[in-house]
């Protein structure tokens, strides 16, 4: 499986970007959005209310929930200005919550996207399929892995 992307961009450089939250706390989305948009690092300027209303405006439209615990919330249009500003959050809920998932499955993880253009965010949503699809890697999510254990991870399975 390839991790690394064309224009320089690959996932365990994202997602070192974004970082981990742990036991975020909230009983919607939108509650845990408003959280993530305050602790996440913003580039210059980028406010947390930009953030918090990009992923509420495209959590409307349709759940970012895609099954087996995990949610890519991202926004439909980039708020991200260049490809260093992009990132990964990593973000693990203290307690799963339902967002219409097609397997009715609650969601206890989320990976928050800021990309810059619709070509990365599909090439980075394209590479997260696949880890999603990895048994390992599930595990080490619902084992709430850290940066670093997701990073050698992910390094690993590239091979």
């Amino acid at each position: 499986m390839e991790t690394s992307l064309n224009d320089g961009v690959d996932l365990p450089v994202l997602i070192h970007r974004g970082g981990v939250l742990f036991d975020i706390e909230g009983n919607t989305p939108q509650e845990i959005y408003k959280i993530i948009s305050d602790k996440i690092e913003k580039p210059e300027g980028v406010t947390s209310e930009q953030i918090y209303s990009a992923l509420c405006a495209r959590e409307q439209v349709l759940s970012t929930a895609v099954g087996n615990g995990i949610a890519l919330p991202h926004a439909r249009a980039s708020i991200i200005k260049s490809d260093e500003e992009q990132k990964i959050c990593v973000v693990y809920l203290k307690n799963p919550i339902d967002m219409q998932a097609p397997d009715e499955r609650e969601v206890y993880v989320m990976f928050v996207l800021l990309t810059h253009n619709s070509q990365v965010h599909l090439k980075v949503l394209t590479e997260l399929a696949g880890l999603f699809r990895n048994l390992r890697f599930r595990k080490a999510l619902e084992a709430h892995a850290g940066e670093a254990e997701l990073l050698s991870l992910i390094r690993e399975l590239d091979k």
